[in-house]
């Protein structure tokens, strides 16, 4: 896979960067000479799916647009341990000055890309699929979202434009304010939200009947233990696509996947994925 990277990664690039250098590297800018060139390599010390090396690479560019970036490894591919993923070739001042940076990016991606990969594997047999959700680094979600389509997964609603997600409180409120049923509640959503897909939100047997009359395109099961979603698969019978979250961990998602849910939604994707441990080495001549 390969990431855009447009305007809006340009931006988050020189934030990034403004953030770190501030004023000038102290370091660098009074330790290495601004016309040394060399070869530096990213390398993993652990195996990782990666992710994030066009946007290094755009890192390192935005110091020395002429920086030679060489890709060993692409976003959504599997690097062994100790494996080089990202040569360079340029200004010895740019590359030190945006290391720390680019690193932190593909950490970062790395990370959620390796952790959803392992769900991916786990629920395999099941052909269930994988979901993140909103529980992203504010600004960064187009980001993370992207590196878990690089571990496999696939991406819930960018936000709260693009499906109608109907949850307990939505519930609880439209009741406080006129005694909405669910089945309106659908009705109005569709009204007010022409073509997007309704999903509803269930924690019991009775609610799950309440939303099968809605008609909704997607229901959730929220919470539930692998024998109720069973059962609740079984009511459901194909008349709309189900989705289960909560308390969903490696251990145990190949059971939630067993019990017939189309896919499965998990928020540690990217709120909880460890950082893949990246470094850069010099390459000395000689």
């Amino acid at each position: 896979m390969e990431l855009a990277i447009d305007a809006d990664v340009n931006a988050l690039i020189r934030r990034a960067l403004a953030e770190d250098i501030g004023p000038g590297d102290a370091t660098t800018l009074a330790l290495v000479d601004p016309a040394l060139v060399l070869d530096a390599v990213i390398v993993t010390r652990p195996a990782i799916t990666v992710c994030g090396t066009g946007l290094a690479s755009a890192v390192f560019r935005a110091l020395d647009p002429d920086m030679q970036c060489t890709v060993c490894v692409t976003d959504g591919a599997a690097a062994a341990a100790g494996a080089e993923v990202l040569v360079l070739h340029g200004r010895a001042q740019a590359i030190l000055t945006a290391e720390r940076t680019a690193l932190n990016f593909m950490q970062r991606l790395s990370g959620i890309a390796s952790l959803t990969r392992k769900f991916v594997e786990r629920v395999a047999p099941h052909g269930t699929i994988i979901l993140d959700t909103r529980k992203t680094t504010p600004t960064l979600r187009a980001l993370e979202k992207y590196a878990v389509r690089c571990g496999g997964g696939e991406n819930h609603r960018m936000g709260l434009y693009d499906r109608v997600m109907i949850k307990d409180n939505h519930r609880h409120l439209a009741g406080i304010s006129g005694g909405l049923g669910l089945g309106e509640a659908v009705s109005r959503a569709r009204a007010r939200a022409p073509g997007l897909a309704i999903e509803v939100e269930v924690e019991t047997r009775d609610e799950l009947a309440l939303a099968l009359a809605a008609g909704p395109e997607w229901i959730l099961l929220d919470n539930m233990t692998p024998a109720l979603m069973t059962e609740c698969v079984r009511l459901i019978a194909g008349r709309c696509r189900v989705e289960a979250s909560g308390g969903i961990t490696l251990d145990n998602v190949g059971a939630v996947a067993a019990t017939g849910v189309d896919a499965i939604s998990l928020g540690a994707l990217t709120h909880s994925a460890p950082a893949a441990d990246l470094s850069l080495e010099i390459v000395l001549p000689g």
